[in-house]
């Protein structure tokens, strides 16, 4: 699970992870009811009420998309502690990378997207609710201060996981 606030690279690191990894791989705004959709489109934040339908089915999506020989990798803010609880609940080992990055950073990355239903106003929500992982949860922080795709390579090695396919791309290492 990638989890972080709105714009701090979560998506693109998700991407790069379940490519490398031949993993399914989720977004999580996808299991937003469209009234969740419309609430945060509005400009109003989402509350635990929203969010537990919406958490409930992520967990459920991974735990169909369990198996022995491989994973899944998902987005998803995961603010809090009780929602991480509520995830951790999928089948299967549920593990965590916290992608960080400077508020300021985040807040340009998330005025220069479009087509998102999430407003720009709302990332100060976010960051007031952020609780960073506990020394007890399985999981890691990763800040965002470097490419994706080094940033996909610390991931799998801070989480000893070895990847089925070679980097590609640009940035790719002989």
């Amino acid at each position: 699970m990638v989890m972080g606030v709105s714009g701090s690279g979560k998506t693109t690191l998700a991407t790069l992870l379940g490519e490398r990894l031949g993993w399914v791989t989720a977004e999580a705004d996808d299991f937003h009811p469209q009234a969740n959709i419309a609430k945060m489109a509005s400009g109003r934040p989402l509350d635990d009420a929203d969010r537990w339908m919406w958490l409930s089915a992520i967990r459920d999506w991974m735990s169909g998309h369990s198996a022995p020989e491989t994973g899944t990798v998902v987005t998803c803010s995961a603010l809090r502690r009780r929602y991480r609880d509520l995830l951790r609940q999928a089948e299967g080992v549920v593990r965590f990378i916290h992608v960080t990055g400077d508020p300021s950073t985040i807040a340009r990355r998330v005025e220069r997207r479009s087509g998102h239903f999430m407003p720009p106003a709302l990332l100060p929500s976010q960051l007031q609710a952020l609780e960073p992982l506990d020394a007890d949860e399985d999981g890691i922080t990763l800040p965002n201060n470097t490419t994706p795709q080094d940033l996909a390579d610390r991931a799998l090695a801070a989480l000893g996981l070895q990847p089925r396919f070679p980097r590609t791309g640009p940035h790719a290492r002989n």
